[in-house]
This record gives structure tokens, sequence and C-alpha cells, in this order.
């Protein structure tokens, strides 16, 4: 029920496709955040029509509200939230280790209160299993501890080496065989602790990985490094996932490393705080100079946002706090991070990826400039 084959590479870059019980994805793919079963602002239909094919939800959100047995009666993710498309749950460990001054880690597994009513709550790799399982998720991660970017070598090695145990716990607490357990790479941006996690996940046997503790606070630059030791690291035959991360630039110098799959909040985020991502760069709709302007958000963008309203529109919908400001920019910029995968996969198949990268990474930091420069003479 569950499979992945690489169709085509350009370069380091690949495009193939994730089999999965609720339909195709084709990788590189960008698969929107749905914390809580949802994707703010958006409908499973808006997110069907713009062409997402796989949700990201929490185990942690949704353990503490509405409750995975909930769920689980209600007939899991795809019968609860009615999103018929795949879904991959991350663990909660991110969300866990996060919350510093609430939680007590043990090597038996996290004790914390929830940032919700301060109810008290144990994790473990098995409890998290059993959750995800509950959930129902086409595909599910193992419990992990992800430590800050300004942690010490000894407590990103300590990290490390628990995430690894936690990982074998939580292969043998699986009782699913319909679902895709995957490891989690951890060990900072130091590239021999990088290497030393892949290695050991790999020899547990997980049918995919994936890549955690980055966009963390570290700079762009440790990022891509960690990216080419895992490239040569992790196995080419099954997916990575790269948790977290991140701009449209950062995900081009991921693929060009080898990942598969991506989530981030920015294109969620960024538009309920009215920035809008485009080919021209990134445009902050409350700047006044787009109060009186017609063209539409992304001339090159077909999304409904785009076809039907303007930029002096929008503006006013989000000066005015208009909901609607907050669903009309978050469809653009969903469906702006799901057509560039689609670019970046065709690129792929014609063998051009360098060059698309090359030349997508040139026009974002120069249109990125003039943006810049235009608020200033504004």
């Amino acid at each position: 029920m569950l499979s992945f084959s690489i169709a085509a590479t350009s370069g380091r870059a690949r495009a193939g496709e994730l089999v999965t019980p609720h339909g195709i994805v084709e990788t590189p793919a960008f698969m929107p955040v749905g914390t809580a079963g949802a994707v703010k602002a958006l409908t499973a239909r808006d997110l069907r029509d713009i062409g997402a094919r796989i949700l990201l939800a929490n185990a942690y959100h949704l353990m503490l509200r509405p409750g995975a047995e909930l769920i689980a009666e209600l007939g899991g993710l795809h019968g609860f939230t009615g999103w018929r498309g795949a879904f991959i749950t991350d663990s909660g460990g991110y969300q866990v280790f996060s919350l510093q001054s609430l939680r007590q880690l043990t090597e038996e597994g996290v004790r914390f209160r929830s940032h919700i009513d301060g109810s008290l709550h144990v994790l473990t790799p098995e409890k998290a299993i059993a959750i995800q399982e509950s959930l129902g998720a086409d595909i599910i991660m193992a419990f992990d501890e992800c430590s800050p970017h300004s942690a010490s070598l000894d407590a990103v090695t300590a990290a490390m080496e628990r995430t690894t145990r936690w990982a074998e716990r939580c292969l043998r607490a699986r009782r699913r065989s319909d679902q895709w357990l995957f490891g989690i790479v951890q060990g900072g941006v130091d590239a021999e602790l990088r290497e030393r996690s892949a290695l050991a996940l790999q020899r547990l046997g997980f049918p995919g990985y994936a890549i955690g503790g980055l966009s963390v606070g570290e700079p762009k630059a440790d990022l891509v490094r960690v990216l080419e030791v895992l490239d040569s690291s992790l196995p080419e035959e099954k997916p990575r996932y790269l948790m977290g991360v991140g701009t449209p630039e950062d995900i081009l110098e991921a693929v060009a490393r080898g990942v598969d799959l991506f989530d981030c909040v920015l294109p969620t985020r960024n538009a309920r705080n009215g920035q809008l991502f485009t080919r021209e760069g990134r445009l902050s709709i409350r700047n006044a100079r787009f109060r009186s302007d017609d063209r539409p958000p992304d001339p090159s963008c077909g999304c409904y946002t785009c076809r039907s309203f303007s930029r002096a529109y929008l503006r006013h919908l989000h000066v005015a706090g208009e909901m609607t400001a907050a669903i009309l920019m978050t469809l653009h910029n969903v469906a702006f991070y799901l057509d560039t995968l689609r670019q970046i996969r065709q690129s792929i198949r014609a063998g051009r990826f360098e060059e698309f990268r090359e030349t997508t990474l040139r026009s974002l930091a120069v249109r990125s400039l003039e943006a810049r420069s235009s608020v200033v003479r504004t």
C-alpha cells in the first residue's frame, strides 16, 4: 500500500512518486501544515483545487485537543477532517522540547504541562506511536529529541543518541502495517553527529528518513552543509523529508541535495501577517504603495486570488482586519509553494533543474532587493 520510486534525476535532485493508501504524491512535494487537523484559513476543497496531495498534522496538538481517541472513533484524521488525500503526522517531539519551562526529560520520555490548560501529560516513544496510529496518518514520525541551536556539543550528542534509542523503541511499539514510520536524523550542525545519526537509523531499517533540528536559528550555510552530508549518508532509494523548512530559496537548495518532502508554516503564517510570496519577490501588502495598485498579487499566478483580486483590494481587506484577507492571501501563498514544487518537478524531469534553480534564486534575490529599495523610497 506504500511505496516510493524515483522516475528522474537532474544532478542530485530527484523526481519521483510516493504511493500512499490515500493517493499518489509526486515528489519533490510541499505539504501544507494543518497542525490541529486544518490548514489555517483554507478548506479541504481549497487545498484540493490548488493541487495539495498530502497534509501535515501534529500529534502533540491533537492529543491535547480534541484527543486521539475521539479522532480514532470518528474515522481517524481522514474521516474526522474530510481530507481524502494523504496525511503525515509529526510525533510532537519538537513541540514538547520547545516547552523548556513546562517539561521534564528522562530516558523514559517527557513529562510536560499542556500549554493550553496546564494539565500534566507524559509522552514516551511508545505513546507517540500509539497516538499516531490512532490518528491514522499514512506516514508517521519516530519520537525524537530536538536540541536548540544554542545547545553545547555534549547536549547535542546526548540528544542525538537518545533519539536513536527512542527510534528503536518506536519500531518495537508499532502495531499497524498500513503506515510508514520514518526515523528522524538529529545532530545539530555537526557533520560527524549527523552522519552517525543517519547510519544508526539505517541499521534499524526505516522505510524513510526525516531530517529534524534544522531551521532553528542556524546560519543558512550550516543548513546547506548538513544537507550535503546527509545526501551522501542516507540511502538513495528511500524518501527524505526535511522538517519545517522553509523559504522557496531553502527548498531549492534542499532539492539540489536530494530532499523529497517539505513542510513549513511560512506560507500560511506570512499570509495572515500580510506578506505574499510572488515571482517578483515578497510583497508586504500593508505598504502604502499598494493602496491603488490594480495589478493582481502575482501576474504569473493562476490561483483564484490572482485571477480575481487586486493588490489594492487585498491591502484594504488586511488593513481593515477582514478575515477574507487571510483567506485570499493564504490561498495564494500555498498555491505559490505548490506551483513552485510543480515547476521543480518539471525541471528535474527535463534534466534542467540546475538551470531552473539558478534562474529562480537570481530572480528572487533581485526582486527582493528591488522591493526593499522601494520600501525605503516610500
